[in-house]
C-alpha cells in the first residue's frame, strides 16, 4: 500500500535533505492510541512518539513529543519552556491550532511553527516514529534529525 500524496511533514524533511521512511498502517478509529500504532508498525511503544499540544501561560502553544506509553509531566514541560504553568490544549482546539486531527498530529508541518520539546528518552533509539501528519502513517527518522528539523529542545518530559 503506497501513499499517493506526501504529507507536509514528509515534504519538510525532503526539503531539509533529511532521510526518513514512511510506514503506513491500518487505522482503527476505535483505537487511536500509540500502543495500537506501535503494534501496527512493529515497534516497541517506547520508540513510537506521540505529539501532544499544550499551552503555556507565558509563551503560548507548544508541542511535546513523548513515548507512546509515557505520561507528560506538565511541570517539567513548563520549566523547560519558560512557563509557570502548562495545560493540555482541549482536543477540539487541536485541529484549529495545528491543522491536524487526533491520531495524526505531527511536530512537523503544523499550521504555525510552534516550539517542540522532545523527551530525552528519544536519544536511546537510532530511529523513532512520529506521526506523518495523518492517521495511518508514521515517519521513521533519527531523533537528532527530528531535533534539527523542528529545532526541538530535548528534555526530561515524562512522569515516572
Amino acid at each position: 500500500m503506497k501513499s499517493t500524496k506526501k504529507t507536509n511533514a514528509a515534504r519538510i524533511l525532503d526539503g531539509l535533505g533529511i532521510a526518513y521512511e514512511l510506514k503506513e498502517y491500518p487505522v482503527d478509529l476505535n483505537d487511536l492510541s500509540a500502543v495500537h500504532v506501535a503494534a501496527s508498525v512493529g515497534m516497541p511503544v517506547q520508540q513510537v512518539f506521540k505529539t501532544l499540544v499544550a499551552r503555556g501561560d507565558k509563551n503560548g502553544v507548544l508541542m511535546a513529543c513523548i513515548p507512546g506509553d509515557g505520561e507528560l509531566d506538565l511541570k517539567a514541560l513548563a520549566a523547560v519552556s519558560g512557563n509557570k504553568k502548562v495545560e493540555m490544549v482541549h482536543l477540539k482546539e487541536v485541529q484549529g491550532l495545528t491543522g491536524y486531527i487526533r491520531g495524526g498530529c505531527s511536530p512537523l508541518g503544523a499550521k504555525k511553527e510552534y516550539p517542540v520539546y522532545l523527551d530525552a528518552s528519544a536519544r536511546q533509539w537510532d530511529i523513532i516514529a512520529i506521526s506523518a501528519g495523518k492517521r495511518g502513517e508514521q515517519i521513521m527518522l533519527a531523533p537528532q534529525d527530528l531535533v534539527q528539523a523542528v529545532k526541538a529542545v530535548v528534555a526530561e518530559l515524562q512522569k515516572y
